[in-house]
């Protein structure tokens, strides 16, 4: 279990249901690293159980994407935040859920610009992005698809 996952962390998985997990971190910059961590176990347990094999492109995609939304999640939220992974037809959805009530926004690309790019780095990765404000903070959720052509494209994705 992860330790910085305030005791949290769940994996659910029943008969006929598609594998999921949770935590809840603290929102410390220790909690990234421990976020992607969970990711790739995660997708390990994808691969073990499930007999899916993960090209690179789809197991590097989710632990950036995981790195990208929990950095913004701990350095723009105070407080707790919440990651959910779960395998769904044919992607891999990241859910983070944090107490700032701020919706991001992405910036137009500049090259001179140092850092802010997290969120034009998920959008370029990911096949599926929203967000969502809810009563208390807001949702952020990205999907990346599990299906690569002959190429390791993301088939149907054209960037």
């Amino acid at each position: 279990m992860d330790e910085a996952a305030l005791g949290r962390d769940q994996q659910r998985r029943t008969k006929g249901q598609l594998p999921l997990t949770s935590a809840a971190y603290e929102g410390r910059p220790a909690d990234i690293a421990h976020a992607r961590g969970l990711a790739r176990g995660f997708l390990g347990q994808v691969q073990a159980q499930r007999g899916l094999p993960l090209s690179r492109r789809v197991t590097d995609g989710v632990q950036l994407v995981v790195s990208e939304l929990m950095t913004n999640a701990c350095k723009y939220a105070p407080g707790p935040c919440l990651l959910d992974l779960r395998l769904t037809e044919g992607s891999i959805t990241i859910t983070v859920w944090d107490s700032s009530p701020v919706l991001p926004v992405a910036k137009v690309a500049d090259p001179g610009r140092v850092g802010q790019h997290g969120l034009e780095i998920v959008m370029a990765v990911c096949q599926g992005f929203e967000v969502y404000q809810e009563q208390a903070g807001k949702r952020t959720t990205a999907s990346v698809t599990l299906a690569d052509d002959s190429d390791g494209d993301v088939t149907g994705h054209h960037p």
